[in-house]
């Protein structure tokens, strides 16, 4: 697959995907989002792969916004619009039925933060920034900030921050949960394979049934998740792989998973 602004390899059963806009700091334009939307679908239909790992070129950037210069050219009904396309993609990576790691490699702002909420783990370079700057434009976060930041760490925070436009730091990200762990720059890439690795090594049915029920606490009370909860857990005791893992466990060997 070969894309304008995206960079695409793959390393045993881990996709690596990177957004290639290092001149304008990996800035999400409508092309990188066309982009972005394709690649995942693919991905999603490649059995190869396990687990994605998506991150910025360059030391600079996760990616640092949306791009201004079509921005700054919505009315209301292409604002609907502009906003809806990218509430599609990252909807699409949120419900990804494998495991997406944001590995962000410096800022963080805008759609970028708003990208890096729509994965299922966030990884950060020491150095990275992470905000919701919008209102300094005179509008509010349009692909999902305003609602998934709430969810993740609290109203009140979620209200400072989208409210005063300010960046904070990797270290008080990690403090209020927006990030799960902080690595040097030069180990970022290599910490967030070393996790997709262990991820991709399990029963990878085990893997998108957890999964599943992780992203249905989006859209369903506590009551209801537990029942689905169950009926999952229900259809993983039904796998060979439950079987296996079982098995090794009480026969004290690494066990041999067929994703059946």
């Amino acid at each position: 697959m070969n894309f304008k602004n995206l960079l695409y390899n793959t390393e045993e059963k881990i996709g690596l995907i990177t957004i290639n806009r290092p001149s304008k700091l990996n800035a999400l334009n409508s092309e990188t989002l066309d982009e972005l939307q394709t690649l995942f679908e693919n991905v999603e239909k490649d059995n190869s792969i396990n687990v994605v790992i998506i991150t910025g070129a360059g030391d600079k950037a996760f990616v640092a916004g949306a791009d201004i210069n079509e921005l700054r050219e919505c009315n209301y009904e292409s604002g609907i619009s502009f906003s809806e396309k990218g509430q599609n993609v990252f909807n699409l990576i949120e419900n990804f039925d494998k495991p997406v790691i944001a590995a962000v490699n410096g800022f963080a702002l805008g759609g970028g933060c708003e990208l890096a909420l729509a994965c299922h783990i966030r990884l950060a370079s020491a150095n990275s920034k992470f905000g919701q700057p919008e209102v300094n434009l005179g509008i509010i976060p349009g692909y999902g900030g305003t609602q998934r930041l709430s969810r993740m760490i609290n109203t009140g925070r979620a209200a400072e921050y989208i409210l005063t436009g300010d960046m904070i730091s990797a270290e008080e990200a990690l403090n209020i949960g927006l990030v799960n762990k902080i690595f040097t720059n030069e180990n970022l890439i290599d910490e967030a394979k070393k996790m997709a690795n262990r991820i991709a090594e399990k029963g990878q049915i085990a893997i998108r049934l957890a999964l599943k029920s992780i992203q249905s606490t989006n859209n369903i009370s506590q009551i209801e998740g537990l029942k689905f909860e169950t009926k999952l857990f229900a259809e993983c005791c039904n796998t060979a792989d439950f079987k296996e893992g079982t098995s090794a466990f009480l026969e004290k060997r690494k066990p041999n998973f067929k994703n059946k």
